[in-house]
């Protein structure tokens, strides 16, 4: 079967070269997924270290939906607030946690802003930081069973991200991470 645009401009149409039009041009209407476009980060309305209320500061949203994750980071037997605002999670479950350092019961002092952790998940690490505070780490869902697991340290006040290492989960689900120094 011949088919040359000269047959088409004459007037002599083969029903072969319809199909192969017609695949040419689905083939040409196909177009590769886009490139998800960065996501902003929300920024705190309070500096690190500064008297904040739960649920009111950190990162939070015009129209919070609050949920409560309290723990005590520091072992002195009073709960640190955690704050997630659900209405700023992500479709992947990736929240953002405020940390609030409460004062111990009939003490004077207010609550301070301590930093906000990202991820689906957090895991409390047995090593610590300034104050005692337990190190986290935070598991944040990338898609294709990719994440980004960030490690936070409580320094000068308050939580700093330091440590972030890319992941993806295995057959058996173990993690495989890139190790940016070899």
């Amino acid at each position: 079967m011949r088919c040359s645009w000269i047959d088409r401009f004459a007037g002599f149409v083969q029903p072969g070269c319809v199909a192969i039009a017609a695949l040419l041009a689905l083939a040409a209407c196909q177009r590769a997924p886009r490139a998800t476009t960065p996501r902003p980060v929300p920024t705190p309305s309070v500096q690190v270290g500064s008297c904040a209320t739960p649920g009111r500061d950190g990162v939070i949203s015009a129209a919070p939906r609050l949920e409560r994750a309290d723990r005590d980071l520091d072992g002195d037997g009073v709960a640190e607030a955690v704050v997630v605002d659900r209405a700023l999670c992500t479709a992947e479950g990736n929240c953002y946690w405020n940390v609030f350092l409460m004062p111990a019961a009939g003490a004077s002092e207010c609550p301070r802003y301590a930093g906000t952790f990202e991820g689906g998940a957090l895991e409390t690490l047995t090593s610590k930081g300034d104050e005692n505070m337990a190190d986290v780490r935070g598991y944040w869902n990338l898609h294709g069973g990719r994440l980004l697991l960030q490690s936070y340290r409580f320094v000068h006040g308050g939580y700093r991200l330091v440590d972030a290492l890319l992941c993806k989960r295995s057959g058996d689900d173990r993690l495989d991470c890139a190790d940016s120094e070899h």
